[in-house]
């Protein structure tokens, strides 16, 4: 059987401040045309200097048809840029891609669809760039739609859709157009969670049908549960593939960095969308130690701030923990309440004498009218928990996710007859 994806030692630079080479508009070439002056005076005085970065270097692997495919790796490993130059929306350095097969691409919001026409026009706008005839289109029509859940908004322009309903119809688009390779960056980071297990179905059904799909996710439970095979990508390099469950535990356990706080000062580089975004998430032993070492025996504070930019919105917030493995520990929600425009601050204590050691990965979700969710953040939080108790002889590691310290009551106990000689 041939192969319907190969790879062969695909790299990609990029010059650091330089843009693509691109079709500029006229304002465009203006602007070029004044700078052309000052660029040249900067390269007289010593600082038109260039840095260059590899964002993928020499990257080989196949993909065989019907396989679904699971990419990882921390952000700004090169997981995005190899789905772009797959998707032929960058050029490769050096190397070279071969797909076999029509492909539709889901990468980011606002790829693919013009703002300026309507749900429907954008339908069958790519339905046309994926090659297909208006009578095919037509057939899925219906499918597309009901699946979207945008049936009031289809005649709308897309540049007034917000960014759960531009994903929702992008993905029912490129999921329903019967692609033999369907690429898809990040998607269960928009939505709500019955429009992500939605997601997560179709594309199983895409594969079923014997299609293939390349699928990069931050999200290692979805990753486990829908990828027979799995590629870990570390600076623009393969570190890792074959069997996904064990990439993913090597990508878990050696890849995993400690990120016990991170912060956005910034709301325009913030991550989330035009309801929230997130300013700052935090993990610490109390009472805090300078050494930040949380042990078995220490109570844990998780703090995080996020902005709310809805007037009188009624928020919560939730909170999912996750073994390194991806074992659900529990999620546990903040009871919601109408909250004003502005900075939003939570925070939740796990007791001492809960979690087993081991390291644990924190997503949280901000969620509207307990119903729906705002913006959800996999993995913002990865910590550590030592073991410090040790008891009798033992020095193994202990089963289980938790480790509580229970009341014990041991005592003798006689019954009636038990001390008579017999």
């Amino acid at each position: 059987m041939r192969e319907i994806v190969r790879v062969e030692n695909l790299s990609k630079e990029y010059i650091i401040g330089a843009r693509e080479a691109a079709y500029d508009t006229l304002r465009e070439s203006l602007v070029q045309t004044m700078r052309a002056p000052l660029s040249r005076l900067r390269g007289r005085n010593g600082k038109g200097n260039s840095e260059t970065i590899w964002a993928l270097k020499n990257i080989s692997f196949k993909v065989d048809p019907g396989e679904v495919v699971g990419i990882i790796g921390r952000n700004g490993a090169g997981k995005s840029t190899l789905l772009k130059v797959l998707s032929r929306i960058t050029e490769p350095t050096t190397g070279r891609a071969e797909l076999y097969g029509r492909v539709a691409s889901l990468l980011e919001v606002g790829t693919g669809f013009h703002p300026e026409l309507t749900g429907r026009e954008n339908m069958y706008l790519n339905g046309a760039i994926l090659g297909m005839k208006k009578t095919e289109i037509d057939r899925k029509f219906d499918q597309i739609v009901a699946f979207s859940e945008l049936e009031k908004f289809l005649d709308t322009p897309v540049k007034r859709y917000s960014s759960g309903m531009y994903m929702r119809l992008a993905f029912a688009v490129a999921s329903h157009l019967e692609p033999e390779i369907l690429i898809v960056d990040e998607v269960l980071a928009v939505g709500d969670a019955q429009f992500q297990k939605k997601c997560l179905g179709r594309m199983s059904t895409v594969a079923s049908e014997g299609r293939t799909v390349l699928f990069v996710s931050h999200n290692m439970a979805a990753i486990k549960s829908l990828c027979n095979r799995a590629i870990w990508i570390d600076g623009g390099q393969i570190v890792g593939a074959g069997q996904t469950g064990q990439v993913v535990l090597d990508y878990l356990q050696k890849g995993a960095v400690a990120k016990l706080e991170q912060t956005w000062d910034d709301p325009l580089t913030a991550p989330g969308n035009e309801k929230a975004k997130i300013r700052s998430a935090r993990v610490r032993p109390l009472p805090p130690r300078e050494d930040e070492e949380i042990s078995v025996e220490s109570p844990i504070e998780l703090e995080f701030e996020y902005w709310n930019y809805q007037p009188d919105a009624f928020l919560g917030f939730t909170l999912h923990l996750y073994t390194i493995d991806g074992t659900y520990v529990f999620a546990v929600g903040c009871a919601g309440e109408r909250r004003p425009q502005g900075l939003v601050r939570v925070a939740a204590k796990i007791p001492a004498n809960f979690l087993n050691d081991g390291i644990y990965t924190v997503t949280i979700q901000v969620v509207q009218d307990n119903a729906s969710s705002v913006y959800l953040h996999p993995d913002i939080l990865v910590f550590e928990v030592l073991d410090s108790v040790r008891v009798g002889n033992w020095f193994g590691k202990w089963p289980g996710v938790i480790r509580p310290r229970l009341e014990w009551i041991s005592e003798n106990v006689v019954q009636r007859g038990d001390h008579e000689q017999k």
